[in-house]
């Protein structure tokens, strides 16, 4: 018979704080863009996610998970897809140096 004595524990903690999120059960469409969406329509989409997100109670774990996993889509944590580009790539350019 196998043991089960010696297998990991679950981590649900790391993920715990999405069930606080605000954007939990919102239509993910606000969060991140369809196909050719671009401009004015783009930027008016943005800026209502990070309304909501400025009011998330877990804002700051939602932006250190999209930075750390480096989330390639959508508006996480308040941030852009732009905008966490940008802070990734510093952050390559400093470690680099």
């Amino acid at each position: 018979m196998t043991s089960t004595a010696r297998l990991p524990k679950p981590v649900t903690d790391v993920w715990d704080w999405q069930k606080e999120g605000l954007c939990r059960g919102r239509d993910s469409a606000v969060f991140f863009h369809p196909d050719n969406e671009r401009g004015s329509a783009r930027a008016a989409r943005e800026e209502k996610a990070k309304q909501l997100c400025g009011r998330c109670p877990v804002l700051r774990e939602c932006r250190e998970h999209a930075l750390a996993v480096q989330e390639p889509y959508g508006v996480w944590g308040g941030m852009g897809e732009d905008e966490r580009r940008r802070i990734i790539a510093a952050a390559r350019r400093r470690v680099a140096a």
